[in-house]
């Protein structure tokens, strides 16, 4: 719930450097909107952990009389101002609890200054909206440009990648019911149909960072056409299709990112990433996955890989499941893919963007499942054995394509799944999230 603190300032000023920012340096600045320099941050990098989601914001602007000013940030804020009084009296005001901030100016101004502290440990809250009487000045806000100087906490180690906390057992049994926190990572992709303003479920995703959700270029884009972020909505932390999960948490799409050499048809480069809104915060029920890397094959027991999907997809009856479904399928070769259907496959597989995986037996992906991972269990040492170890998720495809029925545009669950190859996406994926 956002929560709006209204103060009527009759003169709101910038008190000395001593006064607004420690005394200890060095600070360092940010333009938090790339639109505009007239809005700045300072903030004190290595502060204990209690104090390192604090800065300083400086707006360079003239603000006119009677003007109404509103403030938005991704996630709570506590804010403190300092106001001179009409005695000529300073005094500082203290917001919190609220992540959009309201002000009016009676008088004509100049400058306004105050400072921001996350409400929650280990949260950074970035400038999402400044606005003065309607007039937005800040369009393309910036996000994470303190994450690599703010101190550590225990809140921030819901970011370590691939690791559930609800708890769960290993085995996999194709087609079975999954536990609300099993698959964290795992994300529904939603969009609005104009003209009748619903929402319509179409595609998963996966969690890959706080600001960064991985899917299908296809989920993406309608014919081969970047879709507008408008339309497209993202929901992490759902375990069943319909109804509310008291967990969940909606976000909006801030930019969708296709790669630069998608093709819908021919289906190519079936990949995309999109940038939400605000920070994803973790939770037991909400938390990234790793990627996978050429070095995780080391610590495999062997070189042929299984893999574990997820998705609300298609079941027998040809309806969406109401709840998250998993399946564990094997990695076949190339040649097992093309000896099945080479007329389709031939066209849809590199063996170097593309696998091929499934057991041809009726337990698939199917529609509604596109955009999904096919995720890896890695373990933390290279496996010896069949003892229990520890370890993490890692997405090694992208549930991409696979043959259609002939009655129907509609799998068909005895034949294999083409994923896109994350492994070979990692470059192009780390050059657009960090």
């Amino acid at each position: 719930m956002k929560l709006i603190f209204i103060i009527s300032v009759f003169f709101v000023t910038v008190m000395s450097q001593n006064a607004w920012m420690p005394i200890v340096s060095p600070l360092l600045s940010w333009y938090p909107c790339r639109d505009d320099r007239d809005i700045n941050v300072w903030f004190e990098p290595g502060l204990k952990p209690k104090n390192s989601n604090r800065y300083f914001v400086y707006v360079n602007k003239q603000f006119p009389k009677d003007c109404k000013i509103k403030i938005s940030f991704d996630s709570e804020v506590d804010a403190a101002f300092v106001v001179r009084t009409a005695d000529n009296e300073y005094s500082r005001i203290y917001l919190s609890e609220g992540d959009t901030l309201s002000l009016n100016f009676f008088v004509p101004h100049h400058g306004l200054g105050f400072i921001i502290r996350g409400s929650e440990p280990g949260v950074t809250p970035y400038l999402r909206s400044f606005t003065v009487d309607n007039v937005e000045y800040c369009k393309d806000p910036v996000v994470g440009f303190m994450e690599p100087y703010a101190s550590k906490t225990e809140e921030q180690e819901w970011s370590t990648c691939g690791r559930r906390v609800v708890d769960h057992a290993e085995l996999m049994i194709n087609g079975e019911d999954t536990k609300p926190g099993d698959w964290p990572w795992h994300a529904a992709l939603y969009k609005l149909d104009k003209e009748t303003l619903n929402n319509k479920y179409i595609c998963g995703g996966t969690i890959i960072s706080k600001n960064f959700v991985l899917t299908a270029g296809h989920c993406a884009s309608y014919r081969g056409a970047k879709l507008e972020r408008e339309v497209l909505g993202v929901i992490l932390g759902k375990y069943r299709l319909k109804g509310d999960d008291k967990v969940s948490v909606e976000k909006e799409v801030l930019e969708i990112i296709l790669h630069k050499d998608f093709s819908y048809h021919p289906l190519k480069h079936d990949i995309a990433l999109l940038k939400l809104s605000t920070e994803v915060v973790f939770t037991e029920f909400i938390r990234p996955a790793c990627l996978f890397r050429a070095q995780d094959r080391d610590k495999l027991r062997s070189d042929d890989i299984q893999g574990t999907i997820i998705g609300w997809g298609f079941d027998k009856s040809d309806n969406l499941t109401r709840a998250l479904k998993k399946a564990s399928m094997p990695i076949v070769s190339e040649a097992t893919c093309l000896k099945t259907n080479p007329f389709f496959y031939t066209r849809g597989l590199n063996d170097i963007y593309t696998f091929c995986a499934g057991d041809a037996n009726g337990t698939s992906a199917c529609n509604g499942d596109s955009g999904g991972a096919f995720q890896v269990f890695v373990p933390d040492e290279i496996q010896i054995g069949d003892k229990d170890t520890s370890g993490s998720w890692h997405v090694k495809g992208i549930i991409s394509n696979t043959v259609a029925r002939d009655d129907a545009p509609i799998c068909d669950p005895n034949y294999y799944v083409i994923f896109t190859n994350v492994e070979s996406y990692i470059d192009w994926i780390e050059e657009h999230i960090y």
